[in-house]
């Protein structure tokens, strides 16, 4: 065999190898999410004037902190095998517990937080007890669970959701705000926070362990003594109150309240956590789910720059979400493998 020969049988196969290496480097970490979210900030920065400012960087950086809020609970949901259509009205319980329930009750913000918190924990527990106890799809169940907050927040403002939040909430997202004395809107440290706790939650914590076992197969956990059924209840209750609370932020930031304010934020959320790599029962992490919204957050404004319009948005969303299904969708199932 000529060593021409003998050099091209090496390279091919050292090439299996290196895609193969690759493809492990992409499941431990989004490697390739996080370069197109690059890519697109780059095209961005050389295409449109300001864009890499440092108003507009922020800006970028607030508009993604609202989707991955948003997308909090969704990530949960998701890696137990389910999924939460109801955070667009819990979004919208949140924003009118921190605006109207105030003032309709006469009572402080934060006794209005304390009580979003049973509330929201109550309902989104029932969607899981539900779930679990009647194998019904959760689907289902949370666009009923959330038609029915959504219309338990009308009964207590008599039909009329159209709240506006004060200046010192709106300061939560402003632009102009600092967090102590750092020229960045407390929003960002809030997020920054909440990343660090629920990446601690998910994998250092007993219940955050025993979540992601029965996401991958529910009948290997059950064999193994953890109680499946109590893990769709806790993880159905956080998802609601994490939405809850998303939504007080997204109040701050829109500064008015109707009905439709959670809307855009149900999808971008969906998008964010399965374009950042987290399948169904599958694995997956929140970080996951970050650079999921930041590169979301990225493209979008990008497109917007150049002329995209609302409905192009959409668009945009439900390819993402279908070609994310066809990648992920080919490797092998996570409960084949336990």
């Amino acid at each position: 065999m000529s060593a021409l020969t003998t050099e091209a049988v090496r390279v091919m196969d050292e090439r299996p190898r290196l895609v193969e290496l690759l493809g492990r480097a992409q499941a431990r970490f989004p490697i390739l999410q996080l370069a197109i979210t690059i890519l697109a900030f780059l095209v961005g920065a050389c295409t449109l004037e300001g864009f890499a400012s440092a108003n507009s960087v922020k800006s970028l950086l607030i508009l993604a902190a609202l989707v991955g809020l948003a997308g909090l609970g969704q990530t949960l949901a998701i890696l137990l095998g389910g999924v939460d259509m109801s955070v667009a009205n819990f979004l919208v319980v949140g924003a009118v517990f921190a605006t109207q329930i105030t003032s309709l009750y006469d009572i402080s913000f934060t006794l209005a937080l304390v009580l979003l918190v049973p509330v929201t924990l109550i309902l989104g527990g029932t969607v899981g007890w539900v779930c679990h106890r009647f194998s019904i799809d959760p689907l289902v169940v949370t666009l009923a669970m959330g038609t029915f907050a959504l219309g338990l927040m009308q009964v207590q403002t008599e039909g009329t959701i159209a709240g506006g939040a004060p200046e010192w909430l709106m300061a939560l997202t402003s632009l102009r705000s600092t967090t102590f004395g750092l020229p960045f809107p407390p929003v960002l440290l809030i997020w920054a926070v909440v990343i660090a706790v629920l990446t601690v939650f998910i994998h250092r914590t007993t219940v955050g362990r025993r979540m992601l076992a029965a996401g991958a197969n529910d009948r290997a956990a059950g064999l193994s003594l953890i109680k499946v059924r109590r893990m769709w209840v806790i993880v159905f209750a956080l998802s609601a109150l994490f939405a809850g609370f998303a939504g007080v932020v997204l109040a701050a930031f829109s500064g008015t309240v109707n009905t439709s304010i959670g809307g855009p934020y149900l999808f971008q959320s969906l998008a964010a956590v399965i374009i950042g790599g987290t399948v169904f029962g599958g694995p997956g992490d929140y970080s996951r789910t970050v650079i999921g919204a930041l590169m979301l957050t990225v493209i979008t404004n990008v497109l917007i720059g150049h002329g995209l319009a609302t409905s192009d948005q959409q668009i945009l969303y439900g390819l993402v979400i279908l070609v994310a299904m066809v990648v992920y969708g080919r490797g092998r199932k996570l409960s084949d493998r336990v």
